[in-house]
């Protein structure tokens, strides 16, 4: 585990002030998405919390309704669609799912961040509904050849979905353009502390904090 960058000490009445961010963590499979996140939500100074999805999948038994998805029907979920509660949701093996506005809102007012695993298409969606406070970032493998060797490694999935694996990787490449930053997983440690400089870079914009700063400016200037 790497040592965070961000600072567990108390936070300044500026950071205390400001509004959250939404931290969206996109890449192809096997190029160490999923790692990040866990090591980001690991890292308790970091203080991330995670987006749960709604779907209307059946609960596995391993599953736990509102840890790992909120599980709800059909009907309510084309209910928070219809009247754009969702920020972003898409079609999967014929079950829906989306991420929640109202949750994520919450968090934001709270001064607190959201982390967000999600693909190309969902980051697209969030960007639209809430351009101010989305912050992406891609992934990518350094080579194609080690790409199809981690997915490989895993050991988890056939020959033939390896290879559709890395004709969907070909194709969510291609849109890097549309995230803020692009970061070549070459190095694990390292990516994780290029993504901890831009969370920590991103929480200081002074947009975010335009309230807090203006008060306490006024602060100063009285004194």
């Amino acid at each position: 585990m790497v040592d965070s960058q961000t600072s567990s000490t108390q936070a300044s009445p500026i950071e205390e002030g400001r509004r959250g961010l939404m931290l969206i963590l996109s890449s192809p499979s096997g190029a160490g998405k999923t790692t990040l996140t866990r090591m980001l939500l690991q890292d308790k100074a970091v203080d991330l919390s995670l987006s749960v999805s709604v779907t209307t999948r059946a609960r596995r038994s391993s599953e736990v309704d509102g840890i790992h998805y909120y599980f709800i029907s059909r009907a309510e979920f084309e209910r928070l669609r219809d009247a754009g509660d969702l920020l972003e949701h898409a079609e999967v093996h014929g079950n829906y799912y989306g991420s929640p506005r109202a949750k994520v809102e919450e968090v934001l007012a709270a001064s607190r961040d959201v982390l967000f695993d999600i693909d190309y298409q969902g980051t697209q969606q969030v960007r639209q509904k809430a351009p101010g406070d989305v912050v992406t970032i891609f992934i990518l493998p350094p080579s194609m050849r080690e790409l199809q060797a981690r997915l490989e490694r895993r050991a988890e999935d056939s020959a033939d979905t390896i290879a559709k694996r890395l004709a969907n990787a070909k194709n969510e490449i291609q849109r890097w353009t549309t995230y803020d930053y692009v970061l070549v997983n070459d190095d694990l440690q390292r990516t994780y502390r290029q993504v901890l400089s831009i969370l920590e870079a991103e929480r200081l914009k002074r947009a975010r904090a335009q309230t807090a700063i203006t008060q306490f400016v006024d602060i100063l200037l009285k004194e």
